[in-house]
């Protein structure tokens, strides 16, 4: 009978297929690139090294080490990966052991009497109608959400320290330009003054000069204060404290490497992307939940054995007289529960329902992240070319002001109105370089993290 009732054991609840999702052949915003040309060449793991910058890949491997978030949501995971253990342990018997000693007065005053047992009891109730298999399918889809919610949390990190150190060299390239600045607005200020003194230009001038000079210097001082702050960022990034962390400020031209990044094809962002992972597993620890309140509606077996001795004598307790055993089995249903296990069985379905929709949520925020992005690395490349232009008109603009503003044909004004119109064009194109670089990372992240190809996702 009770091998029979194991053979007749099944799993109750719907089976689990992901849900279809609408998936574009091609990303809109893909412009010229041919998104199913491999790129066998590019990095796929170590994705911030298309930036070529090696003091960001040093600091790189340190958010794995030292960062807390990534620490937090490790933890998480070990948590799941526990609960699955602890799931899967409902499979299998229980065994515990106990000993007894007793000694009590017998009634009619005859005495004392000792008594001692000790033995082995297990329980078992075996898994008919799948329940406790849905539980631990439930559990392991959440063990594999929660894998998908730490990669999440290390590309995030990842994303947000090479933006954060880009813009400090964004930063450093601000400064450097605005120290440049100042030298050539002392230039103009000195020319100034030897006309003044000379006779041939106003007061007027002199004081224009300084009043623009004194402004440039006021916006070198605050990037200072500009770039402490994404260093003290970059620091929490890596796990240090800000006290104890600096990055050298960066001397040399501004030479960030804005790469080229093949998309790929939309059907892949579903296998790349951690976070659309995570909301599938979570889709599939929702289905499973199902399973588990339909189980409910039938019958529980409970089996139980013990075995062991007892005896008044505890130098003669171990022996054969003193054996001692039991063997039991117990059938329990609910009959009638106004309604209970219905309502238990319908809020399962509408949160699997509600898991579903957030699947479908955050794929199509996935397709728009990359469309995007797409577009703003496409678009501001071209505006960095027509940018590039109008420094150098600006730069010739400001030349050719100073030579007539010292032959007289022009008067200061010009010269000081060129120049802080050059100095805008200069700050604009740096601008527009970090600001493509941040697209870059952005469109890496909205990727899932470069072009390497995850497992498929489970049926």
């Amino acid at each position: 009978m009770f091998l029979g009732l194991l053979l007749a054991a099944c799993t109750v609840g719907p089976n689990y297929q992901r849900p279809e999702v609408e998936t574009p052949a091609a990303y809109k915003e893909a412009g010229d690139w041919l998104v199913a040309q491999p790129k066998d060449d590019v990095p796929r793991g170590q994705w911030w090294t298309i930036f070529g910058d090696p003091v960001m890949d040093d600091l790189m491997p340190q958010v794995d080490v030292s960062n807390q978030t990534l620490k937090a949501a490790e933890a998480r995971y070990a948590q799941a990966r526990a609960q699955t253990r602890g799931a899967r342990s409902a499979l299998f018997p229980t065994v515990g052991a106990s000993a007894d000693a007793s000694r009590a007065r017998r009634s009619g005053g005859l005495g004392t009497a000792n008594s001692y047992s000790i033995g082995l009891d297990a329980s078992w109730e075996p898994d008919l109608w799948g329940r406790v298999r849905r539980q631990v399918e439930a559990a392991r889809a959440s063990e594999e959400a929660s894998a998908g919610d730490v990669e999440a949390a290390r590309l995030s990190l990842q994303a947000q320290l090479v933006t954060n150190y880009l813009q400090l060299r964004v930063t450093d390239a601000q400064m450097q330009l605005l120290d440049a600045s100042i030298k050539a607005f002392q230039t103009s200020l000195n020319i100034a003054q030897n006309r003044y003194r000379a006779g041939v230009a106003a007061k007027a001038d002199v004081v224009q000069a300084e009043a623009q000079l004194k402004s440039i210097e006021a916006q070198a001082i605050d990037l200072k204060s500009t770039r402490a702050q994404l260093e003290h960022a970059i620091a929490v990034l890596v796990g240090k404290a800000p006290a104890m962390f600096a990055v050298a400020p960066r001397t040399a031209q501004l030479d960030i490497k804005l790469p080229d990044i093949p998309p790929g094809v939309p059907s892949t962002l579903l296998e790349r992307r951690p976070d659309v992972a995570a909301a599938e597993r979570r889709m599939a620890a929702a289905n499973a939940q199902i399973g588990v309140a339909q189980a409910a509606y039938y019958p529980s077996l409970s089996l139980t054995a013990s075995a062991g001795f007892a005896g008044a004598s505890l130098a003669h307790l171990v022996s054969a007289p003193n054996r001692v055993w039991s063997l039991g089995a117990g059938l329990a249903d609910t009959l009638l529960d106004f309604g209970a296990r219905s309502a238990q069985v319908d809020i399962a379905r509408a949160a699997y329902d509600e898991q579903v929709a957030n699947y479908r949520d955050t794929v199509l925020g996935a397709f728009r992240d990359v469309e995007n992005n797409l577009a703003a690395v496409r678009w501001l490349q071209e505006e960095l070319g027509v940018q590039q232009e109008a420094v150098r008109l600006a730069r010739e603009s400001v030349q050719l002001a100073l030579n007539q503003y010292k032959a007289g044909t022009v008067a200061f004004l010009n010269v000081v109105q060129l120049q802080t119109s050059q100095l805008v064009e200069e700050r604009t194109y740096v601008n527009l370089v970090g600001r493509r670089a941040a697209a870059s990372v952005a469109l890496v992240l909205a990727l899932g993290g470069g072009w390497q190809s995850l497992p498929p996702l489970p049926e």
